[in-house]
């Protein structure tokens, strides 16, 4: 929880939803006022009995002097009976439909921000707590603006409103009805303190539980090859146990409220019907008030009883706001410009000018990742980054697409810095095709033309050749079969080559290739870098090797050490004149690849 979240109060927190709440405040308006009628009309049936009672007292045995009295008295009991219901009903119609809309337009907002945020917070934040946020705690906002703060308002009034109303019976009565009930206001108190703390610790521990759910699916492949299955079972077992141990928790301190809320009234009505009997002998009030004293009491039993659960449904739904909104104020970290540039006709020149970059949460003193990077490419040139593990070339990628934001210098695409354009308009001429390759729950068709829904069928085709991906043909439904989620019921270099064909198909100026062929048998690979040298020809290449053939795709090499690029030029120049690139170049050959130096 956030240092500024802390500072907030309950209302203050719980106030900072209801700008999304403009179209539907009216009807949860008038479903407050119509759960507030209702129990106004509760509160006037007692006045009714009393008067009964008051008259039957002074007919003394005249039974059509009775009769005459409680006809009137039951026909409006049994008017106010009915009014009374269809206030209830008229409040749950009012105010079921407003809630589900509130809850929808949080979702899409809440959705809309997790598109919008950098790499870098989804890099840090579980996907698990990210779920949790976008469907249990939304739909606690739902439930409570829905049922909680209606009845919470509607309620607190009637109690109030009541004890005006007992005092107008006996200001005695009313007295030690108030003063024996008065406690339950620092108890609600120290309720409210304590109960936040531990429903923020469940809803929290709910995310992280989502979380192991979401990787163990995942993962199953893995966790069944090394036989860890039992493990990660125990492990999610003792994470349920903890969240069992907070929800009890939770349920202990709503029972000790609600008991409270149920018995000191309960004793107060005790001690209050003693007094009353009492000043009945002594004249001091009518056998009629008391009985409607004793019904008001009653009446007010449920919003006294109800308030303990409705302050820990507030608490929970505060919870879910801070929870909600520790998303929503989170700083977008890449903006679009305030006023944006707009290239007409992109030839594909990418220019990385002194880039360096560093992760935000990276420690004190420790060097930049990228050290004043300068490298240009051409239009139509295609550059192939080498080096060994951790050097930077990944990295170095994800900048041109503004996955992450440089922290120094600047990457030029046609003269223009990348952070002059929109990223809709930069992503449109920049297309990436990355060696982890995720596909998306949809169909072969939807996955390649994610980057170019308007293409036509011929780009389609062409790109699907290109990557050696016409297996999709012998699906059983073709291009239409819709595949697993990330596209696990294909193989790996399967999975790769859709990848490299959504980006073909994407038509981008320039063509980020992080290592997409890493997958592929040797045959494939041959085939794949054949029909890309069709498309490179024509489209700036900015590609990762771990492969020499991969290498020989580009018309020059940069050679990437600690962050900097220490060599620059063709691969036989660099492989005569550099010991490092030699040194990587074997290295590459050690993992099993083979490459003929002329």
């Amino acid at each position: 929880m956030s240092e500024t979240t802390q500072k907030r109060g309950t209302i203050r927190t719980l106030l900072r939803i209801f700008p999304f709440t403009k179209k539907a405040l009216p009807r949860i308006i008038l479903g407050t006022v119509a759960a507030l009628a209702a129990h106004m009309l509760a509160l006037s049936i007692p006045n009714f009995l009393k008067n009964l009672v008051d008259s039957i007292a002074a007919a003394s045995g005249n039974k059509a002097l009775a009769t005459s009295a409680l006809v009137p008295a039951v026909i409006w009991v049994l008017i106010l009976g009915v009014l009374e219901a269809l206030m209830v009903l008229g409040r749950r119609w009012l105010v079921l439909t407003p809630g589900t809309h509130v809850e929808a337009n949080l979702r899409r907002t809440l959705y809309a921000k997790l598109q919008s945020l950098p790499v870098s917070f989804h890099d840090k934040w579980p996907s698990g707590q990210l779920l949790s946020r976008a469907t249990q705690d939304l739909s606690l906002i739902r439930r409570w603006l829905s049922f909680g703060l209606v009845l919470l308002i509607a309620n607190g009034i009637t109690i109030f409103v009541g004890l005006g109303v007992l005092y107008n019976y006996s200001w005695i009565l009313g007295t030690i009805f108030l003063v024996i009930v008065a406690p339950l206001w620092f108890i609600g108190f120290r309720f409210e303190k304590n109960y936040h703390i531990t429903a923020r610790k469940s809803q929290d521990q709910s995310g992280d539980l989502a979380t192991s759910v979401e990787q163990s699916v995942h993962g199953i492949r893995v966790l069944k090859a090394f036989g860890r299955g039992g493990y990660m079972t125990e492990k999610f077992a003792r994470d349920a146990a903890d969240l069992r141990k907070t929800e009890l928790t939770k349920a202990r301190m709503v029972a000790v409220l609600w008991w409270s809320l149920s018995v000191i009234p309960e004793i107060a009505l005790g001690i209050s019907l003693f007094v009353g009997v009492w000043l009945v002998q002594q004249g001091q009030m009518t056998i009629g008030a008391l009985a409607a004293f004793i019904l008001t009491t009653r009446v007010l039993h449920w919003p006294m009883d109800s308030i303990g659960f409705l302050l820990s449904m507030t608490i929970d739904a505060q919870t879910a706001v801070e929870r909600f909104f520790e998303v929503l104020d989170e700083p977008a970290g890449i903006e679009d410009p305030n006023k944006a540039t707009k290239i007409d006709k992109v030839e594909g020149r990418l220019v990385f000018e002194d880039v360096h970059f560093r992760y935000q949460d990276a420690p004190e003193g420790e060097p930049d990742l990228l050290r004043g990077i300068d490298l240009e490419l051409l239009p139509g040139e295609s550059v192939a980054l080498i080096g060994v593990t951790g050097c930077g070339k990944t990295t170095l990628t994800a900048l041109a697409t503004r996955l992450y934001e440089v922290t120094g210098g600047s990457i030029k695409l046609d003269g223009v810095d990348i952070r002059e354009l929109t990223a809709i308009e930069l992503r449109s001429h920049i297309a990436m095709a990355f060696e982890d390759s995720t596909l998306f729950s949809a169909s072969i068709r939807e996955n390649v033309l994610l980057g170019n829904p308007d293409a036509t069928e011929d780009d389609l085709k062409q790109a699907l050749a290109i990557a050696q991906a016409q297996f999709a043909y012998d699906l059983p439904d073709g291009l239409d079969t819709k595949i697993g989620e990330e596209g696990l019921s294909l193989s790996g270099g399967q999975r790769q080559r859709l990848a490299l064909a959504r980006a073909v198909a994407a038509k981008p100026a320039v063509l980020v290739l992080d290592d997409p062929l890493s997958a592929l048998d040797v045959d494939t690979e041959a085939m794949v870098e054949d029909a890309l040298r069709t498309v490179l020809k024509a489209t700036t290449a900015l590609i990762v090797a771990h492969r020499p053939s991969t290498v020989q795709l580009a018309d020059k090499v940069a050679l990437m050490q600690d962050g900097r690029i220490t060599a620059f030029g063709k691969h036989s120049d660099l492989l005569a004149s550099n010991d490092h690139y030699r040194f990587v170049i074997s290295s590459l050959d050690a993992a099993g690849e083979l490459i003929e130096v002329k």
